[in-house]
């Protein structure tokens, strides 16, 4: 953004300077121009004099004729020494008098005419005129001065134009980006701000810290967190009112169907085959007799444990996705109390299906919300007893592990030796109501999203791995402090 906006004060700023130094050198050249013209001027007032400066012819063919220079021609030869030079030549263009390289062609008539020359180093112009002198008869005479204007044109506009501008582009560019960088440092700091936030952190952000120019801008940005905190609230106190409201009646008619359950193994005869029986459903009041089968009442008794259960994580879903969760003080937790006590909450379950439940732990306390770390654990024990066969094992795991460099940090584990998840589904397993294809038994999809959003609530890193013997699957849960 600031670089974006350095760039357009940077273009914005050098297009002007190059414009004015464009326009800058074109008024110097006209300035140049007319000051040379002024130089010509003078040249061809000065070219009579040289003429009249020719006293008689040679005396001989080889010596030069008698000069005698007039007082402008001498003002005009000292005052630009060294850069000034004048040659008086006859009609064939042969130097009688003067410089030597002061030539040029010899005009077909009696007008002046100018033209270049460059002489050590220094370009020259040259004014050439063919007239009669004051005692020699006709000549050809011209004088030359290195101080033209045009001539020093170029150097001049480089020195006076190109390089002074090239500096202050130079210098607008750092200062731009000082300036920028300063100005904008306020806005850069609350894009940063607002990209550090967690996804659950809507709360607004303070408009008195920001500069007045941006202050709408927060506004804006505030009245969204606000409308998206609604919504979010919203959607979680259906949520949580739905799971409430269902977990009574779920939780009676459970009852019932465990009784009905009971009743039906109770009163089936000896030896009859499975899944035939009868049970008398009583009420209140008497109504009737219903005839049940065992397998039916099975069935149904099934359906109301995973309804039930579906309730329970919903609702747990939506406490550990609560903004609320942020203000709540944490506390310290004992890792290795909490796997003990779900140890034996699990036991019979474990039991009853024919798993070796193991313990494995260490001393370890970390900082969190203690029911929200038990519900995590709770639902990765019950899915490793869900999905592992009978004779298998589930081990649970807390304590400390070395991170390098004598970093150590807190982690929970829950492993077990069943069918695992392949690696490609890894990414996904997290996702609510995901299932891997293929799953045996029937699950919610749930246990470990549920696990997912706890981690994430106490800033903790869940990963999948297999687990230890090349099968099954080990969730893992590192702490950050």
């Amino acid at each position: 953004m600031t670089s974006d906006l350095r760039n357009r004060l940077l273009l914005l700023l050098v297009l002007p300077l190059c414009v004015l130094a464009l326009v800058g050198g074109w008024l110097d050249y006209r300035s140049a121009d007319e000051a040379a013209n002024q130089h010509d001027q003078r040249l061809l007032r000065l070219l009579p004099a040289l003429a009249d400066s020719v006293m008689a012819p040679p005396l001989h063919e080889n010596e030069p004729p008698l000069l005698l220079l007039a007082p402008p021609i001498e003002d005009f030869l000292r005052q630009r020494a060294g850069y000034a030079g004048y040659s008086v030549m006859d009609t064939s263009g042969r130097v009688v008098a003067g410089n030597a390289w002061v030539v040029g062609a010899v005009p077909a008539t009696q007008a002046a005419e100018f033209h270049s020359l460059e002489y050590g180093g220094v370009t020259y112009r040259v004014a050439v005129q063919r007239g009669r002198t004051a005692g020699a008869g006709e000549m050809v005479v011209a004088l030359a001065d290195g101080s033209d204007p045009r001539q020093q044109w170029a150097l001049q506009t480089l020195l006076r134009l190109l390089l002074p501008n090239l500096v202050l582009v130079a210098a607008a560019a750092l200062a731009i980006h000082w300036a920028v960088r300063r100005a904008f440092k306020p806005l850069v700091d609350l894009a940063e701000a607002v990209e550090r936030r967690s996804p659950r952190d809507l709360s607004p952000i303070d408009e008195a810290a920001s500069p007045s120019e941006v202050r709408p801008l927060v506004h804006s940005l505030n009245r969204l967190f606000e409308l998206v905190n609604a919504q979010a609230e919203g959607q979680r106190r259906f949520v949580a009112d739905a799971a409430h409201q269902l977990r009574t009646p779920l939780a009676g008619l459970q009852a019932q169907v465990e009784a009905w359950a009971l009743m039906a193994q109770a009163s089936a005869p000896h030896g009859a085959e499975a899944g035939a029986g009868r049970l008398l459903a009583q009420g209140g009041r008497a109504q009737g007799a219903i005839v049940l089968g065992i397998d039916q009442v099975e069935k149904l008794r099934d359906a109301t444990r995973r309804t039930s259960q579906l309730t329970h994580q919903l609702l747990a879903l939506s406490r550990a996705d609560a903004r609320s969760l942020d203000a709540q003080p944490m506390q310290r937790v004992d890792l290795k109390d909490l796997c003990e006590e779900l140890l034996e909450n699990f036991l019979d379950a474990a039991t009853g299906k024919g798993l070796d439940l193991g313990l494995d732990v260490r001393a370890v306390r970390v900082t969190g919300h203690g029911w929200l770390l038990r519900e995590l654990v709770s639902n990765l024990v019950d899915n490793a007893i869900k999905y592992t066969p009978a004779g298998g094992s589930v081990t649970i795991r807390c304590g400390l592990r070395s991170l390098g460099r004598g970093v150590q940090r807190a982690f929970l584990q829950v492993e077990d030796d069943g069918p695992g998840v392949p690696e490609a589904e890894h990414a996904r397993v997290v996702q609510r109501f995901y299932r891997v294809p293929g799953s045996a038994g029937e699950g919610t999809g749930l246990g470990l999203a549920i696990a997912d959003e706890i981690a994430r609530v106490h800033r903790a890193t869940l990963t999948l791995e297999r687990g230890s013997q090349g099968r099954g699957l080990l969730v893992t849960l590192v702490f950050a402090e």
